[in-house]
């Protein structure tokens, strides 16, 4: 293969003054908006150029894209909720772009696309986002996001007619919509306006809690809350069961948030702050009867469950659920119990508890996986959940609470023969002798080393469990192996497994995903020059980190819509909420460890680095493509030995939610193509 000629890129004489250091930053320019920077624009398209160019010569890019196409051609559904008699839920049937909304009139009735954005559009880039119907099932209140933004813009449906009401709401974005109980308006939660020049990358500040009556002007939307003193506060609404009470939850974007709650039935919706401090999480669950159950991490690294008498706040939380050994991921109320999402060793338990908190049995299960995600109400016996698992389909299931039965209610039927795919689970250990847990998926009759796809996330207090995922099966029916490690950073062992990858200490996850990387070579179950990091958002940070640190274990990367500026992450969008997760770049402290193992400064000229493809997309408002633009120009820059380090900018797509299915396949296929071509998997 020829060498590879990359684009000239511009470079500009700024630096920043930081803590008496000066940070050259010769590609800030590359910081604008290509929809609306001309230099920028051309930019992205010799880089798109090049990257094609390479990538369409590639063996196997044919056969993986078609093969992708045929994995991913199954219908997949959601938990059902019901409303009024009705149940709604998300089907994406085949290979349509989006998931469209279907009602269903009885819980085996007829299925009636409701919404579908699939026609909205010839291009397949409108998306369905949020939904909520209102309680009598009339009517729906749903988000459209367009180029995969993080933007919305609020509409709303008559469930019989499927009439589209008058009703324009704008600038909902990390939005929570609540319904009435009366069903003459919802609670939603939005941005102020920002300038029009400024729309793609304005900062997300002072979020609010809107009331919007049917059939007015969102300028008579009445505000119900909202927390000037502290602009950075995202804050979510819900409404109990019975319609009386608005509880609200304001979190500055980590795993922690105040609590309050507004009396509706008080004309003047005075909200009355239940906690009012930013340590720990309190997540509500469920109500019934006056009593609100809350899932917290007070007192309780691995979470237990409180309640709250919703008539006297004042009194504070009562302990119910006591912390246990195990991780208590999520819990719900459904019928007249509590049931409890549990980790164990990153292997979901569904435990039940009667509303006293008494331990009242487990749902079973029908496999080693995930589960979860329940949907009901309190006092009635019909639920829904999910179950999972990397060799398992998703599945949605009806369970009967009294009896403790479940049933499938929708199972895809699937292009592939989960027989042969075999799930392991193994503990290695890092630097510093923690025992860390990685599951290995591949072909039962596959032995002995071979490319491995080692996937990452380590961040944010997200857990890596099982999960069936399509486009994994791809490279192990090649012959691949994926690797999945639970590195420190998650949540797969309560907050002191998040603590212990974050802040100061986040370095800690970057060598326990090295520690992984060995371990694969240590073992022998890759091969010599057979490894591919792979990951996304804070797992494509992650992967650009260990490049950097370590290239030589590496035959391949694919960093996808990564944080790789870490001096000025903060600056951009919703950056700034980000920094209960990384440090703030203008404490000296953070500063000097930001700096560090940001990706950007941290490329090392002479090193031989892997193959390199960074995949973003042009509207992301989350993780801005700039950081993806700026860390490939610096490391085209140097010398990294001969093999590519190439950019895929994805035009109007965004972070990743509500990409068409089209884009999702082909993308997909480029980057499994690139990385069997680095590390030497044979695509047949």
């Amino acid at each position: 293969m020829p060498p590879f000629v990359y684009p000239h890129t511009r470079r500009v004489d700024v630096a920043d003054q930081m803590f008496g250091q000066a940070i050259p930053d010769p590609y800030r320019w590359l910081e604008a908006d290509a929809r609306g920077d001309a230099d920028v624009a051309d930019w992205i398209r010799r880089q798109n150029a090049l990257t094609f160019a390479h990538l369409e010569h590639l063996p196997g890019r044919a056969v993986l894209r078609a093969r992708l196409s045929a994995l991913m051609d199954h219908d997949k559904f959601s938990v059902p909720r019901e409303r009024g008699g009705r149940y709604f839920y998300l089907r994406q049937s085949g290979l349509a772009n989006q998931a469209a909304l279907l009602v269903r009139d009885a819980v085996d009735g007829e299925d009636r696309a409701l919404l579908d954005p699939n026609t909205w559009s010839g291009h397949g880039r409108l998306a369905l986002a949020e939904w909520a119907a209102s309680n009598d099932g009339a009517q729906v209140a749903y988000a459209v996001q367009e180029d995969g933004a993080d933007w919305r813009t609020i509409r709303v449906i008559d469930v019989a007619s499927g009439q589209v009401a008058d009703d324009v709401l704008a600038w909902a974005r990390f939005t929570s919509i609540a319904w009435a109980a009366d069903g003459t308006g919802f609670f939603y939660t939005r941005f102020p306006e920002p300038a029009a020049a400024d729309a793609a990358q304005a900062a997300l500040v002072n979020h609010a809690v809107y009331f919007h009556r049917l059939g007015t002007a969102q300028s008579s939307d009445r505000l119900a809350y909202a927390t000037p003193g502290r602009p950075e506060l995202l804050h979510f609404a819900e409404a109990t069961s019975d319609g009386r009470y608005l509880v609200i939850t304001s979190t500055p974007g980590m795993q922690s948030n105040t609590l309050s709650v507004i009396d509706l039935a008080n004309p003047g919706w005075p909200a009355r702050a239940v906690i009012d401090h930013l340590d720990a999480e309190w997540t509500p669950v469920g109500d019934m009867d006056g009593t609100l159950y809350l899932l917290t991490s007070d007192g309780a690294e691995r979470r237990r469950i409180m309640t709250l008498d919703l008539a006297a706040p004042h009194e504070g939380p009562r302990a119910l659920v006591p912390q246990d050994s195990a991780v208590l991921g999520d819990a719900r109320l459904v019928g007249e119990r509590l049931i409890g999402t549990y980790l164990v060793d990153v292997k979901t338990e569904l435990r039940r508890y009667t509303l006293d908190g008494a331990p009242d049995g487990v749902v079973s299960l029908p496999g080693i996986g995930s589960a979860g995600g329940f949907q009901g109400h309190p006092g009635v016996d019909e639920a829904f959940f999910v179950f999972t698992s990397f060799n398992a389909p998703t599945t949605i299931h009806r369970y009967q609470v009294a009896s403790n039965t479940r049933a499938v209610w929708a199972a895809p039927q699937v292009d592939a023969d989960l027989a042969r795919i075999v799930v392991e689970q193994r503990f290695y250990h890092a630097q510093d002798g923690v025992r860390i847990p990685m599951f290995l998926i591949r072909r039962k009759e596959a032995i002995g080393p071979a490319p491995t796809l080692l996937h990452g996330y380590g961040g944010f207090g997200i857990s890596m469990v099982s999960f069936y995922e399509p486009s994994l099966l791809a490279w192990i029916e090649q012959g691949g192996v994926v690797a999945i490690p639970n590195i420190r950073g998650g949540g797969e062992y309560g907050k002191a497994w998040h603590d212990a990858g974050r802040l100061e200490h986040k370095q800690v996850s970057y060598d326990d995903f090295i520690a992984a990387a060995d371990y694969l070579h240590a073992e022998g179950i890759v091969t010599a020059d057979g490894l591919v990091a792979h990951g996304e958002s804070n797992g494509g940070l992650l992967v650009a980190v260990v490049v950097n640190q370590r290239p030589d274990l590496f035959a391949a990367a694919l960093p996808g819509v990564g944080v790789m500026d870490m001096l000025r992450f903060a600056r951009y969008t919703g950056g700034h909420m980000w920094i209960g997760e990384f440090g703030d770049p203008a404490d000296a402290a953070a500063f000097r460890t930001l700096l560090g193992y940001s990706p950007y400064h941290n490329v090392a000229a002479g090193e031989r680095y892997p193959a390199i493809l960074v995949t973003t997309g042009e509207s992301d408002d989350r993780v801005v493509p700039a950081h993806s633009f700026k860390y490939v120009a610096a490391l085209q820059d140097i010398d990294t030995g001969p093999r590519p380090q190439l950019l895929r900018v994805e035009t109007q797509a965004g972070h990743g939610a509500g990409k068409p299915m089209a884009k999702l396949v082909d993308e997909m296929a480029d980057k499994w193509a690139f990385a069997a071509y680095w590390a030497g998997l044979p695509v047949r």
